[in-house]
């Protein structure tokens, strides 16, 4: 019974284009559509219900780790229509499962909306590469569109290092080595050390975590591979701090020359809900690594990266802001949305004024309010220790 329940739910996932199923005690099967949720017409779930529903799914060994640690992550293929990734944990003592909707088909550049640089960058022999935003923005997928354009153009070895394995790339030109962490290998950083004897060209790291993750792929583009990975921040300039701060103090200088030596381009993006069709549309930050911000992220003036994006377009560089400015004017997205996504939502505002575009005054003061947030020194320095405890807690959890 809990299998043809299931189905029925993956199968209304997959009609009705939806991007996640929650399945929760207390409440009926919720979709995400286009990031709004719906509940469905049916019953409202009880314990048991989910037990049995993360049963039909979920492999033994999830289980298990579902008991010993609380929850547990897995992806799985429903026939040819989709792929799942699946998190399944505990709540208040109730089991609960959120299943995220992979498409099968693997998008273009031209699809996704990516500079034309990047397909240049797929060409370089090595350096690292980064795709960030937070979570559920569709970093996965740029990366996958990415692995996609080398494998089916250039002869190489690509390995990936994944949690869970969630595109399934065939051997086209290239052969592909997919990984999943506690499954083939225990973590991302034993799984970057290993792949360095086992002769690759490309790496691919799905999150990079924690310090020892991020230092391997660090270590492993500079010996000569081209590595792709993942981090949850906003804007090309926090993530490079990000990755400084990750770092004890004593170390940061050299990592600084090693990213600016190592560090090809970071794209940071958001997905947008479209107003003028159904569907998502994604907004871009794009940094190209230029000597000249090779040359700030050196001499830790990463304040200034900005500016350089904004002077840098020759080489496809944009801010996030001025890509969500775009779409809003195309007629893609609502003011809301570009207000709500942009990284200076007041400087948004203060530009669609200009432009005679009639904005609500209900959010202004707390919009205010959040960019008059001193930054002072000591502030500074509480979060470098707080981004480096947080890389530490998810390391050792790990």
């Amino acid at each position: 019974m809990a299998t043809i329940q299931i189905d029925r739910l993956l199968e209304t996932v997959v009609r009705r284009g939806a991007s996640d199923l929650h399945l929760v005690v207390g409440r009926p099967p919720v979709l995400r559509i286009n990031t709004h949720l719906r509940d469905l017409q049916t019953k409202v779930l009880e314990p048991e219900d989910t037990v049995a529903l993360m049963k039909a799914i979920t492999p033994e060994r999830i289980q298990q780790e579902l008991e010993e640690q609380g929850s547990g992550d897995f992806g799985f293929a429903y026939g040819d229509e989709a792929r799942f990734r699946v998190a399944v944990f505990k709540q208040k003592g109730y089991v609960s499962l959120v299943l995220r909707r992979l498409p099968n088909k693997i998008l273009t550049f031209e699809q996704i909306g990516l500079p034309p640089i990047a397909e240049q960058i797929c060409r370089r022999p090595r350096g690292l590469f980064l795709v960030t935003g937070p979570t559920g923005s569709g970093k996965t997928t740029t990366l996958a569109t990415m692995i996609n354009y080398i494998n089916e153009n250039f002869d190489k070895h690509i390995i990936t290092m994944e949690d869970p394995i969630e595109y399934y790339f065939p051997h086209k030109k290239s052969i592909v080595v997919q990984r999943e962490i506690g499954v083939d290998v225990p973590n991302f950083a034993e799984g970057l050390r290993r792949a360095l004897r086992q002769d690759p060209d490309v790496m691919l790291v799905g999150e990079m975590r924690d310090l020892a993750t991020i230092s391997a792929a660090i270590t492993s583009a500079e010996t000569g591979h081209l590595v792709f990975g993942t981090l949850h921040t906003s804007g090309a300039a926090s993530t490079i701090n990000r990755i400084i701060d990750a770092f004890p103090t004593d170390q940061q200088e050299q990592i600084r020359v090693q990213l600016a030596n190592n560090l090809i381009a970071v794209i940071s993006q958001a997905l947008c809900p479209r107003i003028d069709v159904d569907g998502m549309v994604a907004a871009f930050e794009f940094m190209y690594v230029t000597p000249s911000i090779q040359n700030l992220i050196r001499e830790n003036k990463t304040f200034r990266i900005d500016s350089d994006i904004q002077t840098g377009k020759r080489y496809g560089m944009q801010l996030l802001d001025d890509h969500l400015w775009q779409l809003f004017n195309a007629g893609k997205i609502s003011k809301e949305e570009a207000i709500d996504k942009s990284r200076n939502p007041g400087a948004m505002v203060d530009r669609m004024k200009r432009a005679g575009i009639p904005v609500d005054r209900q959010d202004l003061e707390e919009l205010e309010e959040a960019e008059s947030q001193p930054t002072s020194d000591a502030e500074r320095q509480a979060q470098i220790a707080a981004n480096r405890a947080r890389m530490q807690s998810l390391g050792q959890r790990r």
